[in-house]
């Protein structure tokens, strides 16, 4: 067993390493920036259905993100969960779980650096080393990726477009964190989300982040939608 952890640690440190060689002429950046995803519209292949993208950063959470889960899986809701290498690394059983559950797999970078405060090189490493994580517990390369804070860097999206992923923000965040991060808020923003809209939540409890109040309106919120005839969807199911 520590053989086998140890190779695999190996692997993805390797990507550290990686990033020092030049870059060959296959990976040089691209002429155009890639393109960004930050709503539904235009991009559905349900056509006049309205729908809802729920999307969560910042997990895998050992005590969140099977909560949520939960509550997902009790109103049969599909959702889009941006994960960190080094904590998918740390809980791989909740990777297999999220997507055992049906729900679609996104990287968030391996350490949630601001993205502007480091190297280019890093920048790319950073990307690589959360797909690596991703593709090494799953099996497969995730399709989407989202960076820390939204904060745009083209080293960033660059690389995630030649990993085959499509960068994608939001444009609803329930803005679950920080001072503004109150049930009555949460609950208000939550109402606020509409069809056509990439929502924002948290299911890691990283620094001022609050999941367990994103957990606590969930339900209410879900239940919403569905009056409104509203479908919750992930980012696999409406686009190819």
């Amino acid at each position: 067993m520590i053989n086998s952890e140890m190779k695999k640690t190996a692997r993805v440190n390797s990507l550290f390493d990686a990033e020092k060689a030049p870059i060959s002429r296959a990976s040089r950046p691209l002429s155009e920036p890639p393109p960004i995803l930050r709503d539904l519209k235009g991009h559905s292949d349900y056509l006049d259905s309205p729908l809802v993208c729920l999307t969560f950063d910042d997990g895998p959470d050992p005590l969140y993100t099977p909560l949520i889960l939960d509550l997902l899986d009790r109103q049969q809701t599909s959702a889009t969960f941006f994960v960190l290498g080094e904590a998918a690394l740390r809980y791989p059983h909740l990777v297999e779980l999220i997507v055992s559950a049906g729900h679609s797999l996104g990287a968030h970078t391996h350490s949630h650096y601001y993205p502007w405060m480091i190297s280019s090189a890093r920048a790319r490493s950073e990307v690589s080393l959360c797909t690596a994580a991703i593709a090494q517990i799953t099996g497969k390369q995730p399709r989407w990726f989202r960076p820390p804070y939204g904060h745009i860097r083209r080293a960033m999206i660059e690389r995630a477009s030649q990993e085959k992923m499509t960068t994608v923000l939001w444009n609803h965040s329930i803005v679950d964190w920080g001072p503004r991060a109150t049930d009555k808020g949460i609950a208000q923003r939550l109402e606020e989300a509409d069809s056509g809209d990439i929502v924002l939540m948290h299911d890691g409890a990283r620094h001022h982040n609050r999941p367990d109040i994103t957990a606590r309106q969930l339900p209410a919120f879900l239940r919403s939608l569905t009056e409104r005839g509203i479908l919750p969807v992930s980012l696999d199911q409406v686009i190819c």
